[in-house]
């Protein structure tokens, strides 16, 4: 397939429930020509649980180098492997302790990355030359078959452009980075809706470098202590610049009983106006972890000059949602 073509297939109905077998199944010659791509250095974008990645083969130097000028993504962001099972990620590692293959065991496949001392055949440009090497496993069946037919790990980042708002379908992908990416799987909405969770483990304790998928209280309760800040560690990790993952509209937070007063006034200038107000409920957090990129584009297509955002109680997935608004409502 020539550059800028793209299969797609139409998207099941948003849901924040994981992907169904009919969801996230594709024809084999569909990943067939996505390992192609990979293997000529081309660039496809694909589903995971967490958000769609653009995907370049981790073998190829031209490749990396391609997703770095695509994404506007600086040098030395590290990027993360995706494996298809738990044996091939640690593989990357020069040394895996015993703690990584308690998480592994328990949470792989799933969205959680962990950080450990690179393998030497892991390139420089996967780790932005550190010495260490993010690994994960996806549990969307697209994205491991995907591996598997490629025959070897998938470097990934998410599939726009550096800074912006993350994707989540493959409709978001299209639209972020047209001809620079040369197919789309369609794997359906992604079922988290937020990134994964990244795990310093050559710290100790381990320290989370960022909040997502999966809660810092299960982290917590199998690694028998509570993970501690990200200033503990001295590694780069994906997301965690102070301005990330920011519409075009600008994010403000305000407290809930400033919420009212704050919309009138924005209104009453002639501002357009959208609020994300948390709920407090687990449930209605997961739901709006898997709603929150695609409210902040709807802002954006909406021409919307203001998100209001409350920020959510910071428990379970509240954690990275809080994250991401702050995140989002920093300076530019």
């Amino acid at each position: 397939m020539r550059r800028g073509a793209q299969r797609v297939r139409p998207a099941p109905v948003s849901s924040p429930t994981p992907p169904t077998a009919s969801q996230s199944t594709l024809p084999p010659s569909d990943l067939e020509e996505a390992a192609r791509l990979l293997r000529a250095g081309e660039l496809v974008g694909f589903p995971t649980e967490t958000v769609y990645g653009l995907g370049a083969d981790a073998r190829s130097e031209a490749a990396l180098r391609r997703v770095f000028a695509v994404k506007g993504r600086p040098g030395d962001h590290p990027l993360i492997l995706h494996f298809a099972d738990a044996e091939s990620a640690l593989a990357a590692a020069s040394d895996v302790p015993p703690i990584a293959r308690t998480l592994a065991d328990a949470l792989w496949p799933g969205p959680l990355t962990l950080v450990l001392r690179r393998a030497a055949w892991v390139p420089d440009l996967v780790t932005g030359g550190q010495d260490t090497v993010g690994v994960r496993v996806p549990s969307h069946p697209v994205a491991r078959a995907l591996v598997t037919e490629l025959g070897g790990p998938i470097a990934a980042p998410s599939a726009n452009r550096f800074g912006a708002v993350s994707p989540t379908t493959a409709a978001h992908v299209r639209a972020d980075l047209g001809e620079d990416v040369a197919l789309v799987l369609d794997g359906g909405p992604a079922a988290i809706g937020l990134e994964s969770t990244i795990v310093d483990l050559t710290c100790d304790p381990p320290v989370v470098l960022r909040e997502g998928g999966v809660p810092r209280e299960q982290l917590a309760a199998l690694l028998a202590l509570a993970p501690v800040g990200a200033t503990a560690s001295v590694n780069r990790a994906p997301g965690s610049l102070p301005s990330h993952y920011a519409p075009r509209a600008k994010v403000v937070l305000v407290g809930k009983d400033a919420l009212r007063t704050e919309h009138e006034r924005l209104a009453d200038e002639g501002a357009r106006v959208v609020v994300i107000e948390a709920p407090a409920d687990d449930d209605a957090l997961s739901a709006l972890a898997h709603d929150l990129y695609a409210r902040l584009r709807a802002a954006d297509a909406a021409n919307t000059d203001v998100v209001l955002a409350v920020l959510p109680p910071e428990r379970g997935l509240g954690a990275a949602i809080a994250d991401r608004l702050r995140r989002a409502a920093a300076p530019r």
